[in-house]
């Protein structure tokens, strides 16, 4: 049986002020969560939140990073730094990365060896646009995404990726996939992952759904067989409704 998990992926919001007051209103709101809850702020919130999370059920992720140690990359962040701090996991991938910041497969493929390589844990984001959908492309674009993120990766270090499924088409829109196709694409994900591996790994791998995620859609999302999980963007930035979505 795997165990869900619900990743909350502030962006580029919340002061470190606002990341305090966040996490001092959702602690005791989710003491009993019976789900790996995650929270991702941005880099200068990472200390804070960590701090303030120790001791809870709740873990702290980084939006993204570099695969060098170090280097003349200004503006990045490695991922050694990262887990000096003391986090969990990593987003990589996401389809903002890949849209505004030149993120490509291989760079994704780089980032989840570097990550693994430091024990830090990759929600790996996968998804397709609208007019890859449309032109019923989404099932080549997900599963060749998913293939390539993987390249070089034993059978033991692909059963401990997070991989999320994020239409794009869904993300900051409103928009959400129904039920059933967001499921079918997990699905779909599930069978590549069996493909490169076995059907061992492939069952214990977690699937999340990403794409307007909120408090009414979240029960009819985690009911499917394929969907373990949700990565939340606007939904995660208000305690309340994070909450919900974590009490499922």
């Amino acid at each position: 049986m795997r165990r869900p998990i619900i990743a909350g992926n502030w962006k580029m919001n919340n002061t470190i002020g606002d990341a305090k007051e966040l996490v001092e209103n959702l602690k005791p709101l989710v003491v009993d969560s019976e789900v790996d809850i995650v929270v991702c702020p941005t880099y200068l919130s990472l200390a804070k939140v960590i701090e303030l999370t120790n001791n809870t059920s709740i873990a702290v992720g980084a939006q993204n990073m570099h695969f060098e140690e170090s280097g003349a990359y200004t503006g990045e962040v490695a991922g050694e730094m990262l887990k000096e701090l003391g986090l969990n996991y990593v987003i990589i991938g996401h389809s903002e990365r890949r849209q505004y910041f030149n993120e490509t497969d291989e760079t994704v493929n780089k980032k989840v060896i570097k990550a693994l390589k430091l024990d830090l844990k990759p929600i790996v984001c996968v998804g397709e646009t609208l007019e890859e959908r449309e032109q019923n492309k989404a099932k080549e674009i997900v599963t060749t995404q998913v293939k390539k993120a993987l390249v070089g990766l034993s059978k033991e270090e692909i059963s401990s990726i997070v991989i999320a499924y994020e239409p794009i088409w869904a993300i900051g829109t409103g928009k959400t996939a129904s039920s059933e196709d967001a499921n079918e694409v997990c699905g779909w994900i599930r069978e590549e992952v069996r493909e490169l591996t076995d059907v061992n790994i492939s069952e214990k791998v977690r699937i999340q759904y990403g794409g307007s995620v909120k408090p009414n859609n979240i029960k009819e999302l985690m009911a499917q067989p394929h969907i373990d999980g949700a990565l939340v963007g606007g939904a995660s930035l208000k305690a309340d409704q994070f909450a919900a979505l974590v009490n499922y």
